[in-house]
């Protein structure tokens, strides 16, 4: 009898605990096991070429997801899907068995064959959920520049990376009831919040030339068994870049292919010769020399404790300053930089954007290297003027030459024309400011003498019949990584310019990594003309009258 009175005593004091004391936390606790929130995961902003062509877009994949609290068997159902997911079933089985969980992933990003056979299945708390993958159309073109995402299309470097905020859109989340079998109650809660899909990116890139760029350089890479290659297309007056490429050397009997790390920003190297652009700019526009003012070269020149010498031995000559240009003079253009004096050189060489980054604000991006004025050493007038002792991505390079193109006047390059919301409306992204670096009349006079390097130079290997280029060759050795100095036997083969001279519509620069031979004028020289060729004809580009014939390639007498 005693039992009994205890054992209705208990009962009754537990419905009062239910009934009074803390009806709430087992409503509480009904509830959350009825209702359940889902993210839905927005799709992700396309990118398209500046002619509209998808370079990068969103396709939708199934996930596979589990609530275990509403898994009956963890044990037999982790058995089937390992059948069809091709993940361990122990795996599969620690995952929905997990505790305090309403969420677990069992597999990403499927093929609808194995999202069907998932399906058919019909295993109570599994479920299939819409989900973006990144695609790209054309494989690996332009890799370097649109860069990559992770799983759950977050951007991991290049432009994906940068404009992340804006491609990713936003997150929506889908509050459904469930019944005790797991499956929706029609009738029941409901509540949806849509995920807000990403802009869209409209970049400067046309596709159809990236193309071809990326095929003539790992070709020339292949050809001359570099490390790799580097080449930047822009439309000088608007600084829009229309082709960025970046290929690695291949490894064995692998072909070159295009990097994820974009070189053309990311990486520098000294540039040589192609800087004496930038020194002889000085001398113009300080008034030192004209273009054919004549001083005496000899093929070498003591500076300090170091002896500078021409690529090839020559007996001492009078030059013009336009010929200290074509023919590559170090010497002559020693001589010069010494007229002008250091401090006007180093000032050219940030007037014309060197030591700073470009603007484009693309992750990883290096300002490249340019010593403070203060730093220099007895010998550093020498070195410098010449392209030694300075680092320079090949944007950076490639913008000196726009100055010059450009009638002096910088303009900073984008590599995005455009953003498009998820109304469909555009939004052209702002183009940075223009800066006058030299006088018109400076970039006039050096025009004419960047046409010469081309025509009767170094740079012979760069002529486009029909056109009148204008450019410069390069040939640098590579620093050491290990050592105070240089690598032994390494050099880049650089070669920049533009085209038409009359009215530039286009500026290459093709910077070749330890090439054979490794000569700029002979290897990256003739990679620029036929960029230029291609791109001359893609946009239509007519030719101008009484274009002087091209004069044949030949090694010159210094050569670079």
């Amino acid at each position: 009898m005693l039992g009994a009175v205890l054992a209705f005593t208990g009962v009754a004091v537990r419905l009062v605990h239910l009934q009074l004391v803390a009806p709430d936390a087992y409503v509480e606790r009904g509830v959350a096991q009825r209702l359940r929130t889902v993210e839905l995961p927005a799709l992700r902003g396309s990118i398209f070429d500046r002619n509209g062509q998808e370079l990068a877009l969103a396709v939708r994949h199934h996930s596979v997801w589990a609530d275990p609290l509403l898994v009956v068997d963890p044990a037999a159902a982790a058995t089937e899907l390992a059948a069809v997911l091709d993940v361990e079933a122990g795996e599969l089985r620690e995952r929905l068995s997990a505790k305090g969980s309403r969420f677990v992933y069992l597999a990403r990003q499927v093929d609808g064959e194995t999202a069907a056979a998932v399906a058919a299945l019909d295993l109570d708390g599994v479920e299939l959920l819409d989900e973006p993958r990144r695609f790209r159309p054309a494989g690996d073109l332009a890799l370097s520049v649109l860069g990559e995402v992770d799983i759950d299309s977050r951007g991991l470097s290049g432009l994906e990376r940068q404009y992340d905020d804006r491609l990713s859109g936003e997150t929506g989340k889908l509050l459904v009831e469930k019944g005790t079998d797991g499956r929706t109650i029609v009738a029941g809660e409901q509540r949806l919040k849509a995920a807000t899909r990403g802009e869209d990116l409209v970049l400067t890139i046309d596709r159809s030339l990236q193309y071809e760029v990326e095929q003539a350089l790992a070709a020339q890479v292949t050809e001359t068994r570099a490390d790799g290659g580097t080449a930047v297309v822009m439309a000088p007056h608007t600084g829009e870049v229309l082709a960025m490429a970046s290929v690695s050397g291949g490894d064995g009997d692998e072909a070159p292919k295009p990097t994820a790390d974009n070189a053309a920003l990311t990486s520098v190297f000294e540039p040589g010769s192609t800087n004496k652009v930038v020194t002889l700019s000085g001398v113009l526009e300080e008034g030192v020399a004209g273009p054919h003012d004549t001083l005496t070269v000899a093929d070498s020149l003591q500076v300090a404790s170091k002896r500078f010498s021409d690529s090839s031995p020559h007996p001492t000559e009078t030059m013009s300053v336009a010929e200290v240009l074509a023919q590559s003079s170090n010497v002559g253009t020693i001589k010069l930089a010494q007229r002008l004096g250091g401090e006007r050189v180093d000032e050219y060489l940030r007037r014309f954007g060197f030591g700073r980054q470009t603007g484009l604000d693309f992750p990883g991006e290096t300002a490249g290297l340019v010593p403070d004025y203060d730093d220099w050493a007895s010998t550093s007038i020498g070195s410098i003027a010449i392209g030694q002792g300075v680092a320079v991505n090949a944007v950076q390079m490639l913008g000196a030459f726009n100055t010059v193109a450009n009638g002096g006047v910088h303009v900073a390059p984008r590599l995005v024309r455009s953003t498009i919301d998820a109304d469909g409306t555009e939004h052209p992204m702002a183009a940075g400011e223009a800066e006058r670096v030299i006088s018109a009349e400076t970039a006039s006079a050096m025009k004419d003498m960047l046409a010469r390097a081309v025509a009767d130079g170094t740079g012979t290997r760069a002529q486009v019949e029909g056109y009148r280029v204008a450019g410069k060759t390069g040939t640098a050795r590579k620093p050491s990584t290990e050592v105070r100095g240089y690598e032994s036997g390494a050099y880049m083969g650089v070669f920049a310019g533009f085209v038409p001279v009359e009215d530039p519509k286009l500026s290459i620069i093709v910077v070749l990594d330890e090439p054979h031979p490794y000569y700029g004028g002979v290897v990256a020289a003739p990679v620029f003309a036929e960029i230029a060729e291609y791109g001359l004809r893609l946009l239509r580009i007519p030719a101008p009258a009484h274009v002087p014939a091209p004069v044949p390639p030949a090694d010159a007498a210094i050569r670079d």
